[in-house]
C-alpha cells in the first residue's frame, strides 16, 4: 500500500525520514489557497506547530489525517499516503481536535472506550485501554462521570486519553490547553511531556501560545504564506540567529563605536554589549568582535553566542512573508 500513489500526487521530494513528510504540496477551498507549495519533515519528538490565524495548522492536521487531500503534491505519514492508507494509517495515529463538541450525556470512560474500539482494538482490550488512558490523565475517579458534567479542563483531559488510548504511534493536539487557567494549563503541558518521553509517543502539538511550545517541544514547524518557513529542533534555530553576547571589563563606548564602523549591529547594557548577526556570519561576526576589542582597547572578559527567543524567531520568519 504504502507505494501507491494517488493521481493528485507528486513524487517526493523528502528523504521519507520525518514522522510527516510533505513536498509541494498545495491546498485550496474554492478560491482561497491555503498551502502554495509546502515543504516539510516533521522529525520524532513533541513538535510545535505554529502560525497565524489561518496559516493552515488545522488544514495541515486533516490532511495528515487523511480528513483532505492536497490539491497537488506529496504527503506521507508514518511512510503511508494518508489519502489511500485508510484505517491501516489511521489505528496508528491519535487525534485531540480543538473543539468541545463531545457526547454530553455519554460517560468519559464509554467515550474513550468507543473511539479505541473505532480504532480497531477488540472491546475487552478498547475497556482497559480506556481506564488505563483516563487514570493517566488524572480522571480515573472520575471515569464514569459524564462528559457534560466536567470542566474545561476535564474534558480536555477526556480529550487527550480518547487519542492515546489505542497506544498510537504519532499524536496530533489541536490547541489543547484552550480554555484553561494557567495551573491547568502549566499541569496539561507536563502532562503531555511526559506521555512523549516516557512513552515513546510522537507528538504534533498545534498552538498559537509560542510559550507554551518553548517549554514542552523539542522541534517546532511554523507556517506563513501558505509555506515552511522554519522548521528543525528549536534548540538550532534559536541557536543560528541569536548573534553573540560580549561582557567587556572597559571601554563598551568604544567597542560599541568600532563595531558599528564595522558594519555590525550592536547595542550596550553597561559592561555587556548585545551584538547581532544580521549582516554576517558566525565566524566573520566573531573576527569582528576580536579586531574591535584591539582597536577599542576593550579587553573581553566573555564571549557567549546568544540565542533568540521562539517569540524572536517566530515574529523574523512570519515578517519576512509579508
Amino acid at each position: 500500500m504504502g507505494d501507491r500513489f494517488c493521481p493528485w500526487q507528486a513524487e517526493p521530494m523528502t528523504d521519507g525520514s520525518g514522522i510527516i513528510d510533505a513536498a509541494g504540496v498545495t491546498k485550496s477551498w474554492g478560491a482561497t489557497s491555503v498551502f502554495s507549495g509546502l515543504d516539510v519533515s516533521v522529525r520524532p519528538g513533541v513538535t510545535g506547530l505554529l502560525g497565524s490565524n489561518g496559516a493552515g495548522k488545522t488544514t495541515l492536521l486533516g490532511m495528515v489525517l487523511g480528513l483532505h487531500r492536497p490539491t497537488s503534491g506529496h504527503i506521507r505519514v508514518l511512510g503511508e499516503n494518508p489519502s489511500i492508507a485508510g484505517p491501516e494509517l489511521r489505528q496508528r495515529i491519535g487525534y485531540s481536535p480543538e473543539h468541545h463538541d463531545l457526547p454530553q450525556d455519554m460517560a468519559a470512560q464509554d467515550l474513550v472506550r468507543h473511539i479505541a474500539e473505532v480504532h480497531g482494538l477488540p472491546r475487552r482490550e478498547a475497556t482497559t485501554r480506556s481506564s488505563d488512558a483516563l487514570w493517566l490523565v488524572g480522571l480515573g475517579e472520575e471515569r464514569a462521570r459524564p462528559v457534560g458534567t466536567m470542566s474545561t479542563g476535564q474534558r480536555q483531559r477526556v480529550k487527550l486519553a480518547q487519542a492515546i488510548a489505542h497506544d498510537p504511534d504519532l499524536v496530533l493536539l489541536d490547541e489543547p490547553t484552550d480554555g484553561l487557567d494557567p495551573v491547568q494549563r502549566d499541569d496539561m503541558l507536563a502532562l503531555i511531556r511526559r506521555i512523549g518521553s516516557e512513552y515513546g509517543i510522537d507528538i504534533v502539538l498545534s498552538s498559537h501560545l509560542l510559550e507554551e511550545v518553548e517549554r514542552i517541544a523539542d522541534n517546532v514547524v511554523i507556517l506563513a504564506g501558505g509555506r515552511t518557513v522554519a522548521a528543525g529542533p528549536i534548540d538550532e534555530l534559536r541557536a543560528g540567529g541569536g548573534g553573540m553576547t560580549v561582557d567587556v571589563i572597559d571601554n563598551v563606548d568604544a567597542m560599541l563605536a568600532a563595531l558599528t564602523s564595522r558594519g555590525v549591529q550592536a547595542r550596550a547594557e553597561r559592561e555587556r554589549i548585545q551584538v547581532a548577526s544580521d549582516t554576517l556570519d558566525p565566524a566573520a561576526l566573531a573576527l569582528a568582535v576580536r579586531d574591535a576589542s584591539v582597536v577599542a582597547d576593550a579587553p573581553i572578559r566573555r564571549l557567549t553566542s546568544a540565542e533568540q527567543s521562539l517569540e524572536d524567531l517566530f515574529l523574523e520568519n512570519i515578517g519576512a512573508t509579508t
